[in-house]
């Protein structure tokens, strides 16, 4: 059986019962550090700072994925992509298309409560 990190409440909340953080309530929404977030549940690498932009929206946004960490789910309500981290299969948000806010037009929207952040050393 795989293991998986200890989650508090307000973890488990979001990332296991697939609920949403407050806009702007977390850390690394305004977070512009360089290096890797990785998931919060199972520590694999998911998004490189490179790739996290400031979309206004109160929740850290990024334009790409590591090539094999995230799985994109048709939502419940059939209007939106919900992203899930490849390996463990937890909540991480949602993926939008077609916004024109960056040149690959893809804005992963990810709860901050749902990713770890690792600096480069």
């Amino acid at each position: 059986m795989t293991k998986y990190n200890e989650l508090n409440s307000e973890e488990k909340r979001v990332i296991l019962n697939k609920w949403t953080e407050m806009p702007g309530s977390w850390e690394f929404n305004e977070h512009s550090e360089p290096w890797m977030y990785i998931c919060k549940q199972c520590n694999e690498p998911l998004y490189s700072s490179n790739s996290k932009f400031d979309s206004g929206c109160g929740w850290p946004s990024f334009d790409e994925s590591m090539p094999w960490a995230v799985e994109r789910v048709e939502d419940a309500d059939w209007r939106r992509v919900e992203i899930v981290c490849n390996n463990c299969k937890w909540h991480l948000w949602h993926v939008f298309h077609w916004e024109r806010i960056t040149p690959k037009n893809t804005r992963h929207c990810v709860n901050s409560v749902s990713l770890k952040f690792v600096a480069n050393k």
